[in-house]
């Protein structure tokens, strides 16, 4: 059996009905701000809000799955931040540098 092509995207302002049309099917209220979506076969099943993290999805249709891709996608900015914070630190120790404070990577 084919699998359908899933793409992970951020919205757009064009995707704002689609957004609507999720949440009503969620039983949600829209999400708003930045958000990432996941479509299947061009249709959104799920979305994630970037600024709180909160979820809307498709009920009448596998998503958990989705959810899990928005999640993944949407800590790799954070991960790759704290990633070259931490290369910064260790640069700046082996010369011998003071390591500003918000230079630290966080866990």
């Amino acid at each position: 059996m084919a699998q359908s092509p899933i793409s992970i995207r951020s919205a757009r302002s064009g995707d704002e009905a689609a957004l609507r049309r999720l949440a009503a099917l969620d039983s949600a209220e829209p999400i708003v701000g930045p958000v990432l979506l996941a479509e299947v076969d061009g249709h959104v099943r799920a979305a994630l809000a970037l600024e709180d993290r909160r979820v809307i999805a498709d009920p009448f249709h596998p998503t958990s799955q989705l959810v899990v891709l928005l999640e993944v996608q949407a800590a790799q900015p954070a991960r790759r931040r704290a990633g070259l914070a931490a290369l910064r630190a260790a640069v700046a120790v082996r010369r011998g540098l003071t390591v500003p404070a918000g230079s630290r990577a966080r866990a």
